[in-house]
Order: structure tokens, then C-alpha cells, then sequence
């Protein structure tokens, strides 16, 4: 088994082709973060003050459940997380995903795909969800990265 994961949440299938790629080019192994609740078109409106999606990223608490917690979290050095950005930040359930292991010694790079903001506060927002852990800003992965690009970022870390 590799020492390297790359753990992604994908709503609409943009960051989950970045991950992929990012888990061949990087020799990592792979897992999704899904919510037990899968969200669809409506829940992701983010003009619809009362969709699902904004209604939790208003709520900082808000951890929406997993599908599951069967990730093998202990046997990776490094992790990368990644996830589609919303209001300038993660989704609450990245939270959610953070708080349901022990990530203690372990570092943790973040990734995200966006279409129009950064990563801004992202890690220092994650940094209580996490204890333990070290966490890496990392960055946008948009588009179509070449395997070389996405290889040579990963080794970075």
C-alpha cells in the first residue's frame, strides 16, 4: 500500500478528475469523501438562499454525515485533500471528514478546484478540525493538468 492518499470530495465531478489524476500521477492511492446524503443541482444553487449548500457553509457547526468512515487513515504519511471551493472556502463536510479520524503526525495537503477564488483562509480554517496534524496550503488545480505537472507539485510535499 502507498504512504500517500489522495482523499477528495466531489459534487459535480470537476474535482474528482483532478484527484484522480493527481492519485496516478503521485502513485497514490485513492478515496472519496461522500456525503451520506448525495447533494443534487438544487442543493449546489448557491443563488437559492435556502439551498442545502449555502445553508450549511452559513453555519460554520454544520458537519454534514458521511456515506462512511471507512478510510485507513493510519496507514498514510501524507494525505491530500481535496475539494471544489465554496464561499471562499472548504465545504463543512471536509470538517466533517477531518473530525472522524486521527490525523496526528500525519500532513495533510490541500488541493481544490474552483471557479473563481482562491484557497484564502482554507487551511487555517481546517486547522481545529485536525489536531495533530500539519497542514499544507497546497493549491488551485484547475483545468486539465499534465501527469508531469501534477507529479512534480505532489513531490513537492
Amino acid at each position: 500500500m502507498s504512504k500517500t492518499l489522495v482523499a477528495y470530495f466531489s459534487a459535480s465531478g470537476v474535482t474528482r478528475r483532478v484527484a484522480e489524476n493527481l492519485a496516478t500521477a503521485a502513485g497514490a492511492d485513492i478515496y472519496e469523501i461522500r456525503p451520506a446524503v448525495p447533494y443534487t443541482s438544487a442543493d449546489l444553487n448557491w443563488m437559492d438562499k435556502k439551498s442545502r449548500s449555502t445553508v450549511e457553509m452559513k453555519d460554520k457547526s454544520s458537519r454534514p454525515e458521511l456515506a462512511d468512515t471507512d478510510a485507513d487513515i493510519a496507514s498514510y504519511d501524507k494525505i491530500f485533500v481535496g475539494f471544489p471551493i465554496w464561499w471562499y472556502t472548504a465545504p463543512t463536510i471536509i470538517n466533517t471528514f477531518l473530525e472522524s479520524y486521527d490525523f496526528s503526525g500525519k500532513t495533510i495537503v490541500l488541493f481544490a478546484t474552483s471557479g473563481g477564488s482562491g484557497l484564502g483562509k482554507t487551511a487555517k480554517d481546517l486547522e481545529g478540525s485536525c489536531p495533530g496534524a500539519v497542514i499544507k496550503e497546497g493549491k488551485l488545480l484547475n483545468g486539465n493538468p499534465s501527469q508531469d505537472a501534477l507529479r512534480n507539485w505532489a513531490e513537492q510535499f
